[in-house]
C-alpha cells in the first residue's frame, strides 16, 4: 500500500481505504476461486494495482468519461482505475464466468457504484466509449478487431479517444502497422525494477458511424 501512496500521495481517505481492502479481498477469493497466481497475491501493489495505475499516469480520465476494459481477469486494470477515478463508469468484461464472478464479489466488497460487470465477449457489447483499456489479452491487431465500433464519437480528453493497453517487451513487429499509436514507458513514472520493460500504448480509434 505504501507503493501506491508513494506515486499518488494525494488519494482520499475512502480511496486509501478501498486500496487497502484490496489485498484482503483477493487473498480471500484467491483461495476460493484461482485468478491471480500466489507470486502476484504476494506483489498484488506492484504487480496489479500499480501496473493498473500506469494507465493513470498516461491518461487521467475525467469525470462522465465512460471505459471499457476487455478480458479484465481478476479485475485488473478496471478495479484499481475505478477506485481512483470515482466520477468515471468503468464496464469490465471477460468470457470466463469464475473470473467475473470474483470481480462481482471484490466490487461489492469495496462498494464500488461505478462499476459494471459482462460474463461475455467483447463482441457482443453495443455501447461506445472514451476509452478501451486492457493488459495484454492478445496482440494489437486482434485487439483492434474485437473492439471494433466501440469507441465514442465525442472527444472529451487530451488525448484521442481509443485503446490504452498495458503490454510489455519489444512491440516494434506489433505495432508497425499503427503508425498513430504512442507508447508511453512506465520506468518514466513508477521505478521499481518490474516497470523497466512495462508500457502503455495508446492508440487512437476512429469512430465508426
Amino acid at each position: 500500500m505504501e507503493l501506491i501512496l508513494k506515486y499518488f500521495p494525494n488519494l482520499t481517505e475512502d480511496q486509501i481505504s478501498k486500496f487497502k481492502k484490496l489485498e484482503s479481498l483477493y487473498q480471500d477469493w484467491n483461495l476460493k476461486i484461482n485468478v491471480v497466481s500466489r507470486k502476484d497475491i504476494e506483489e498484488l501493489y506492484l504487480r496489479h494495482v500499480l501496473h493498473s495505475l500506469g494507465i493513470a499516469k498516461v491518461m487521467p480520465f475525467i469525470n462522465g468519461a465512460k471505459i471499457l476494459d476487455v478480458g479484465t481477469g481478476g479485475g485488473f486494470p478496471g478495479i484499481p482505475l475505478a477506485i481512483m477515478f470515482p466520477d468515471v463508469s468503468f464496464h469490465l468484461v471477460d468470457s470466463i464466468a469464475k473470473k467475473i464472478k470474483v470481480v462481482d464479489e471484490v466490487v461489492e466488497g469495496l462498494g464500488l457504484t461505478n462499476v459494471k460487470t459482462t460474463h461475455g465477449r467483447v463482441e457482443d457489447i453495443n455501447n461506445t466509449y472514451d476509452f478501451i483499456v486492457s493488459r495484454a489479452v492478445a496482440i494489437m491487431p486482434t485487439f483492434v478487431h474485437w473492439t471494433k465500433g466501440k469507441i465514442a464519437k465525442r472527444q472529451n480528453h487530451d488525448l484521442k479517444n481509443g485503446i490504452l493497453y498495458l503490454k510489455g517487451g519489444d512491440l516494434t513487429d506489433e505495432l508497425q502497422d499503427y503508425k498513430t499509436a504512442m507508447v508511453y514507458n512506465l520506468n518514466q513514472y513508477f521505478f521499481e525494477e518490474f516497470f523497466e520493460t512495462k508500457k502503455v500504448v495508446h492508440l487512437p480509434l476512429k469512430y465508426k458511424g
